[in-house]
């Protein structure tokens, strides 16, 4: 089971400026990598108060497209100032299957963390199973 639930706000750069020139145009091609990626799930960018957010989630059986990690690094080398997280449980994934991991954007670059608020999902979040 995959299931992932994200926001990004879109920035050029991580400069407290409201003049941001290129950010019109890298809010459009992100908008067009994302009709791309063809979706099933939430994941959109939408201009809120005069900045471009993206959103995403989804829950599918296994991991597969879009590839919302790959998203989250394009983000970080096209637009640099941008920030977010996304929550991800993957179950098949190698010493992680017992986990909510987090992808952190911020300032170009993305890491991966253990969400300790959700994590181990079991007995956090589910009980073992008895069967």
């Amino acid at each position: 089971m995959f299931e992932y639930h994200g926001w990004i706000t879109v920035r050029e750069s991580a400069a407290a400026d409201d003049e941001q020139p290129r950010l019109r145009q890298i809010a459009d091609e992100l908008r067009l990598r994302i009709a791309l990626m063809d979706s099933p799930y939430l994941l959109d960018l939408r201009w809120m108060n005069g900045e471009p957010f993206i959103h995403l989630g989804g829950f599918s059986n296994h991991r597969s497209s879009p590839d919302v990690a790959e998203l989250f690094e394009h983000v970080a080398e096209v637009a640099a100032g941008s920030y977010g997280l996304l929550h991800v449980r993957d179950d098949e994934d190698p010493g992680h299957e017992n986990e909510v991991r987090v992808l952190r954007l911020v300032r170009g670059r993305v890491t991966q963390h253990t969400e300790t608020l959700l994590s181990p999902c079991i007995p956090a979040v589910e009980d073992p199973f008895t069967g």
